[in-house]
């Protein structure tokens, strides 16, 4: 997402408001500020700079993270995705039931460790994963049933635990079992129609195209900050390069990608792909600062956790979804 210039960048990066230092004053002088010999007596005068002598060269900006790293990841992610996407439905299911567990994993660990919130995981990451297969293999019906199978277990299992917190930590389950495997249900929807291949495939596009308009615009002429509070690197003008490049790509996509698609409808749908994933940035930028930390994991260098890379994506499905069916049906 959009970052301002000499703000540590985008991504897992861009919740890191720490600015550097400026050297100055008394820390390459005396503690006491002492008061210079006239000039005329001074005995060693300052040389004066030589022009000859090349001017020191500005700091150039900084992305703020391992960019090789996380282009090599994003990479083979992309080959991962897209040669399960267009080979065989359930192998995609299969990786995105995969993405949900970790992810639970993630989030369960860090609300541990920084809130003492004891999410149970076991319920989650076997009904976040039900709950992805019973929404690519029953519908919409099928997600809600094991939506609510899944929040009645997080309540059940809890009671082998003492009282003490129970609300709090059922409440947090069930935000997990939202927030996580059910939005990434809309994925295994849109997959489910005829189309579904290239349903998935414009919708992750829009979204990394979204993220990386952001990145660009914001980290050249980002000045004006969006929400400094809650996420100090992003710009109003990287937002508005997340929308113009959506809503290029998404027209395109429409017309060319899907059938029955039109280019005002792709225009539409980047608009609210860029809406709705700086949202879900900001959603859990908003988590993090909560949690006081930086990342939700470390498993992909360059980037963070699975979590830092889901953060636009969980959102994003059910609109594209929504947006889809309403412009060329259910498929």
């Amino acid at each position: 997402m959009p970052i301002v210039p000499e703000v540590p960048a985008y991504g897992g990066d861009q919740d890191d408001d720490r600015g550097a230092a400026r050297l100055s004053g008394p820390l390459f002088r005396d503690e006491t500020p002492q008061t210079p010999p006239p000039l005329a007596v001074q005995q060693n005068p300052e040389p004066m700079p030589d022009a000859s002598q090349p001017a020191p060269q500005p700091q150039k900006k900084s992305a703020g993270r391992d960019l090789s790293a996380a282009i090599g990841v994003g990479v083979g992610l992309g080959v991962v995705i897209i040669a399960s996407l267009f080979v065989v439905k359930a192998v995609f299911v299969g990786v995105v039931a995969v993405a949900v567990v970790v992810g639970l994993w993630e989030l369960t660990s860090r609300l541990a460790e920084r809130k003492d919130i004891k999410a149970p995981l076991v319920p989650l990451a076997l009904g976040g994963a039900a709950m992805v297969v019973a929404g690519y293999v029953r519908g919409a019906e099928g997600a809600w049933v094991a939506m609510a199978l899944t929040a009645l277990a997080v309540l059940v299992w809890r009671m082998t635990e003492p009282p003490e917190n129970y609300l709090r930590d059922v409440t947090a389950g069930v935000f997990a079992a939202f927030y996580v495997p059910f939005l990434a249900t809309f994925v295994a929807l849109m997959l489910a129609a005829d189309d579904g291949p290239w349903r998935v495939l414009t919708f992750l596009l829009l979204t990394v195209v979204s993220d990386t308009g952001a990145y660009a615009v914001g980290w050249r002429f980002g000045k004006h900050k969006l929400a400094p509070r809650i996420s100090p690197g992003k710009t109003r003008e990287g937002l508005l390069g997340a929308v113009t490049f959506a809503m290029v790509a998404g027209a395109l996509c429409m017309q060319f990608l899907i059938d029955d698609g039109a280019w005002w409808q792709g225009l539409l749908l980047g608009l609210a792909v860029a809406a709705s994933a700086t949202l879900g940035d900001l959603g859990e930028s908003m988590i993090k600062r909560d949690l006081g930390i930086k990342d939700m994991g470390t498993l992909l260098p360059g980037h963070g956790g699975i979590m830092d890379r889901l953060d636009s994506l969980l959102p994003t499905a059910p609109v594209v979804w929504l947006l889809m069916v309403l412009f060329v049906g259910s498929g």
